[in-house]
């Protein structure tokens, strides 16, 4: 990597180099130090036919230290041009890295403008436990993943849960394909053979919840009772067998604003992609995704639950995955239960007996590629539900799951914060749950 020394410039002010990592502890590389995200503004043009794509990122942030470079993530791509606040800026790539040195030094608290320009075939990336995720080419177009760390692929950025910002992501697509994105689309323009689609998301997300799906999606758009818009994109070969359980979100959207308050954004829906195109479900932030129709019946309620734990309340660092996942397994029991289905008593009781669940603690995964397996999942819902049994009091419990939700709305939290504010507002000492459930290696006697 090209040496990037101390410099002092006009105006008198010197700066350092930013991090090039925020030593997370599972994923040290991802992320950057010495700014935080605001707003990202990405001009994207994709063509399935040859998998090419075009970006312009706009990435504005505000400087936290004085910097005289800073980096951003992203992997592949060939980087034609980066300015900072208007002017041209030196720019290097190492990894996944592009570092940034910007003509003038950057103030700490000043707020800046950075321009990359980029293009090529976007990358589908690996992760440790061998799932696929970043740009994953379907049958007719493309999606776009980032849980961990995939974003990286399709745009530059701070790619870490701990910054989150606003987005502006327009996509430009042949004529006859769609594309979708978060938040809500605030226009379509046809240009000639080319359609360009323009999506807003004003509340805070964090990258790797930011999604964009091209192909040839049936669409629909509806609203719940209250008025949330429902937006839902569906492969025509996913249409007819997923069409009960979509037309159930505004139920299921209820009955959780009834558990966890209000819902946390300003639009909700889906994105059904042709069975095969992925291999897993993703809570992508207000449109969860979904493999096929199979997909949306079992998980639907999963990745919904989801939009209040871990999009909204999203973590610090991914060793606090199992808040998300502990939190919307459980809300799957509680589904299950209330449509006459099995109890959370059962669900609990099958969880306990499974030995997968024990592999490690919630808490504690032995490393990054154990950090989406049944312990964070199934362990992390039972540490919820001891949570329930120790407090013996089911108003106070909701009130805390609920409360949890919307003290944190749009923040980041971590494990620290969880048992503080448990213990805070039920007033008790969890110790033994925290001791033996979520920290604990070893399976104890009995449920």
């Amino acid at each position: 990597m090209l040496a990037l020394a101390t410099a002092c410039t006009g105006g008198g002010v010197q700066g350092g180099p930013g991090a090039a990592g925020l030593r997370d502890p599972y994923f040290p590389k991802s992320g950057n130090g010495g700014y935080d995200v605001t707003h990202y503004r990405l001009g994207l043009a994709y063509t399935p036919q040859d998998a090419e794509l075009t970006g312009t990122a706009e990435v504005t942030a505000r400087a936290t230290e004085a910097l005289s470079a800073f980096n951003l993530d992203l992997d592949g791509m060939t980087v034609t041009k980066v300015t900072v606040d208007g002017k041209s800026a030196r720019f290097n790539r190492a990894g996944q890295e592009l570092t940034v040195r910007p003509p003038d030094d950057l103030a700490k608290g000043k707020t800046f403008r950075t321009v990359v320009s980029y293009a090529g075939k976007p990358k589908t990336i690996t992760d440790p436990d061998g799932s696929k995720e970043g740009w994953l080419k379907s049958a007719d177009g493309a999606l776009g993943l980032g849980q961990p760390a995939g974003s990286m692929a399709w745009f530059p950025g701070n790619h870490h849960p701990s910054d989150k910002a606003s987005y502006d992501i327009e996509v430009t697509v042949p004529k006859g394909f769609t594309a979708v994105s978060n938040g809500e689309l605030k226009s379509r323009e046809n240009s000639g053979s080319r359609d360009t689609f323009r999506w807003h998301s004003k509340e805070p997300m964090a990258s790797y919840l930011a999604t964009v799906a091209v192909g040839k999606y049936d669409t629909k758009t509806s609203a719940t009772k209250d008025g949330l818009p429902v937006f839902i994109a569906v492969d025509p070969a996913e249409a007819k067998a997923s069409a009960a359980s979509l037309a159930r979100i505004p139920e299921i959207i209820e009955w959780q604003e009834e558990l966890f308050g209000d819902y946390p954004f300003s639009s909700v829906g889906a994105v059904v992609a042709r069975e095969g195109a992925a291999e897993y479900a993703l809570e992508t932030q207000t449109r969860p995704v979904f493999p096929g129709a199979e997909s949306v019946e079992t998980d639907l309620v999963h990745e919904l639950a989801h939009q209040w734990f871990g999009n909204s309340v999203t973590p610090k660092t991914w060793a606090d995955m199992w808040l998300n996942e502990g939190f919307a397994t459980y809300a799957e029991w509680l589904w299950d239960e209330d449509e006459g289905n099995k109890t959370v008593q059962e669900h609990f009781d099958e969880n306990f007996k499974d030995a997968d669940n024990w592999a490690f603690p919630p808490a504690d995964p032995t490393g990054p590629e154990v950090i989406s397996e049944s312990p964070v999942y199934g362990r992390g819902a039972m540490v919820i539900h001891k949570i329930r049994e120790e407090l013996d009091d089911d108003e106070l419990f909701f009130d805390i799951v609920e409360g949890w939700a919307q003290d944190h709305r749009h923040g980041n939290a971590d494990t620290e914060d969880f048992k503080a504010y448990a213990e805070e507002e039920s007033g008790q000492d969890l110790g033994d749950v925290w001791k033996t459930w979520l920290h604990g290696k070893d399976r104890p006697d009995g449920p």
